[in-house]
């Protein structure tokens, strides 16, 4: 477990608020956050291995700000999915079909109920979006999403200020290209193959390259064709859910050499159709988020101020 204290301040006085903890559940590490507003006063970082290693290594995050005297006013739980978000439910608050290898069933709520902590839950990629709609690059908006491409594909969108929930949460990772890498890959997806997370993410653009994603050249001939399998997710979420920014996040989606990529492609497949969606608007539809690496930690503290407004 590696602690992060004294992180960082924006100048200036602090903001004004209560005190909340997020937890922000990763592929490849989780972090725990004692923050007011944006402002992340301390943070703790494992490894995401097994459940009782991690779930434990924030749970004592948590006591140790409680027992120093941090009055927390609630816990945000951002965590990788699917989840079940549904109170009606048995499952409700447990990873359901996840490809995390022994992560499949756990329960994210019930070893928390012990700080008598109010808990907001949702999936990282939901988080996100939320924060960077209260903190950053989508300030204002009605309808804005975030995606991120790094160990899997996700994301998350918020309309009016609330992430988008229905029969479960978004699942956009898993949607399938309009047509068949020109490579022939296969794809690496243990549930479908060559759908988005199986093509596009971090471990199959090694896969299908041998290399790992910050490895390869800004030149290389892949990141136009990852770009285009992208792109479908892009233009589908523009033509369902208008939103009037697409965020792109992770370890992959902040290569610099994937956003123009990502654009042009998108225009290809509206084929002119949306007229707002310009070239130049592209430029401002598609765009990085604000909040860098703190996005997902944050989206955890946004849930906690959800749920400490009941």
């Amino acid at each position: 477990m590696a602690r992060m204290t004294g992180a960082p301040l924006p100048a200036g006085p602090l903001t004004a608020g209560p005190l909340t903890a997020g937890i922000e559940l990763g592929g490849t590490k989780s972090i725990a956050v004692l923050a007011r507003g944006p402002q992340i006063l301390d943070r703790v970082r494992v490894a995401t291995e097994d459940p009782e290693t991690v779930l434990g290594g924030m749970m004592a995050a948590l006591d140790g700000w409680q027992a120093a005297g941090a009055a927390i006013a609630g816990l945000g739980i951002a965590s990788f999915g699917p989840l079940c978000l549904d109170p009606a439910l048995p499952d409700f608050g447990r990873l359901t079909t996840t490809p995390k290898q022994g992560w499949a069933g756990t329960d994210l709520l019930a070893p928390f109920r012990r700080f008598g902590l109010p808990v907001a839950l949702d999936t990282d990629v939901n988080g996100a979006a939320l924060a960077e709609g209260r903190w950053g690059a989508a300030q204002g908006l009605s309808v804005h999403a975030y995606l991120t491409i790094g160990t899997g594909i996700g994301g998350g969108a918020v309309v009016n200020g609330r992430p988008l929930h229905g029969l479960m949460h978004p699942e956009m990772g898993h949607v399938r290209p309009a047509s068949a890498p020109a490579s022939g890959f296969a794809g690496i997806c243990p549930y479908h193959g060559n759908c988005l997370e199986g093509l596009a993410s971090g471990p199959a653009i090694a896969a299908r390259t041998g290399r790992p994603a910050h490895e390869i050249g800004d030149d290389d001939p892949v990141w136009p064709m990852i770009a285009d399998e992208l792109a479908t997710l892009i233009a589908n979420l523009l033509l369902i859910l208008s939103p009037q920014r697409i965020l792109i996040g992770g370890g992959v989606g902040s290569r610099a050499v994937l956003l123009p990529h990502l654009r042009r492609a998108t225009a290809r497949m509206l084929g002119g159709y949306l007229a707002p969606v310009t070239p130049d608007a592209l430029d401002r539809l598609i765009t990085a988020p604000a909040l860098g690496s703190d996005a997902g930690p944050l989206g955890a503290v946004a849930l906690a101020e959800m749920a400490a407004a009941g």
